[in-house]
């Protein structure tokens, strides 16, 4: 079994989350999310989300591409969850090009293409919020 791991926010979730899910899980058998907390957002990302990491991670359960959603509480948690779930790719938006390559030590890193004419940023400036 190929499994896959990719890690996001995911917040305010739009049909450009759901491609990249759908992508991803095309990549292999079994998809983790590794969806960020609301502290880490907070503290390190400095993002304020709408939904909350409970609400976000319940959205994505929903999502038959997903198969398991963990907590993303650091940027150096990667290689552990990498190791310890067994991953075979880690895949994430193509945004972060090259920002990853450290993981093809661990397994196979695929950045995938955005979907470009949706984003969350885009849904917020677009409310005004």
């Amino acid at each position: 079994m190929r499994k896959v791991i990719t890690y996001g926010t995911f917040d305010l979730l739009h049909y450009g989350h759901v491609n990249l899910l759908q992508r991803a899980r095309a990549l292999g058998d079994y998809l983790i999310v590794a969806l960020s907390t609301d502290e880490f957002n907070w503290n390190m990302k400095k993002k304020k989300c709408y939904f909350s990491y409970d609400e976000r991670k319940r959205l994505l359960e929903a999502i038959r591409y997903v198969d398991l959603v963990i907590p993303e509480e650091s940027w150096e948690q990667k290689v552990q969850d990498v190791r310890e779930f067994r991953v075979d790719t880690f895949t994430i938006g193509d945004d972060w090009e090259g920002k990853f390559d450290f993981l093809k030590d661990y397994c196979e890193v695929v950045y995938l293409t955005r979907t470009p004419e949706i984003s969350t940023t885009q849904i917020k400036t677009d409310l005004g919020k």
